[in-house]
């Protein structure tokens, strides 16, 4: 049941992240005063602080372009302190463009943010403003959903012909890149490289590729040691509203982001399991959902098992 709580927070009963009991509060709504304009996603809710951005991972879910009614206990700590893993990590051997986070730490936000401590703190980031590039761009190291599908239908990826005879959940011999759209009603569409040059100039679209497939392989590396495979992700690029210098924005290699696979288990010919939403969209496909609004409500246990997949991702990292 969802109740007003403190701060303007709609809070639902769910589970504490810390001690893994189901005691705590989710949080799938904001409502900050004093903190300036809000705009609301799908799963954060963002304020304007004039010269930067708060932004908060709520516990909110999302699947098929659909928020669910649910939250999902945890879901925003775990997006939040993976971001801040590899926003510390991949940055760390250098050669890298700018990243947007000021910083993590609720004592070092504005003095408006500070009676919103509690909540804020291990969920929020204060960020720089950018203007968002209009495309998606996705890394991919290995042939799974929708890449799956196209490969066996027509043998390409984005347009991008593969070798023939792979299989589903193959590793590809380099990783690609595969822009996309940044739809604002429906789904976001694969374009080709040379369509998102055309959309914002060749040299930029060249960097953000570059950049993307270095995050990727960087990336990569890690999540192996920690025994995960990371079969693709999608990264988000501004440019800043006064310099127009080009920057990582939004999450980093997150569930919601990427496909995180446990190397122990990866068979390739079939599906893998997975630490993402993947297993709210089996259950909604399960019940034969439309993928329509308004969605349906999420039974106790799927809850529950989709927050132990996140919980059990950030555990593999930190």
């Amino acid at each position: 049941m969802k109740s007003e709580g403190d701060g303007g927070i709609v809070q639902q009963k769910g589970s504490s992240i810390m001690n893994n009991d189901l005691s705590g509060t989710v949080v799938v709504q904001t409502n900050f005063k004093g903190l300036g304009s809000k705009r609301q996603g799908k799963v954060r809710d963002m304020y304007d602080l004039g010269d930067c951005l708060l932004l908060i991972a709520s516990d909110r879910i999302s699947a098929f372009d659909v928020v669910l009614p649910e939250g999902i206990p945890g879901k925003g700590y775990v997006l939040t302190q993976l971001s801040k893993f590899w926003f510390d990590r991949l940055w760390e051997a250098g050669g890298l463009i700018p990243h947007h986070v000021r910083t993590m730490d609720p004592e070092l936000y504005p003095a408006a943010c500070q009676p919103y401590t509690d909540i804020l703190a291990g969920r929020s980031m204060l960020v720089e403003k950018a203007d968002p590039l209009p495309v998606e761009c996705i890394v991919r190291g290995y042939v799974a959903g929708s890449a799956w599908k196209e490969y066996r239908q027509q043998g390409t990826v984005c347009g991008q012909t593969l070798p023939s005879g792979l299989q589903e959940s193959d590793k590809l011999s380099q990783p690609i890149f595969t822009p996309s759209t940044k739809a604002t009603v429906g789904h976001d569409e694969n374009i080709s490289f040379d369509t998102m040059a055309q959309l914002i100039g060749g040299s930029l679209a060249e960097e953000v590729k570059q950049v993307s497939l270095m995050l990727y392989q960087r990336a990569a590396v890690l999540a192996e040691e920690r025994g995960l495979i990371i079969a693709d992700t999608k990264l988000e690029f501004g440019l800043h509203p006064h310099t127009k210098a080009l920057m990582v924005i939004d999450e980093l290699l997150t569930p919601d982001s990427s496909r995180f696979w446990p190397k122990d288990e990866y068979t390739p010919g079939r599906s893998q399991p997975s630490f993402d939403k993947q297993y709210v969209r089996d259950y909604l496909d399960s019940i034969g959902w439309n993928h329509q609004p308004p969605p349906p409500s999420l039974p106790e246990d799927v809850v529950y098992q989709t927050s132990q997949k996140y919980v059990e991702a950030l555990e593999r990292f930190v």
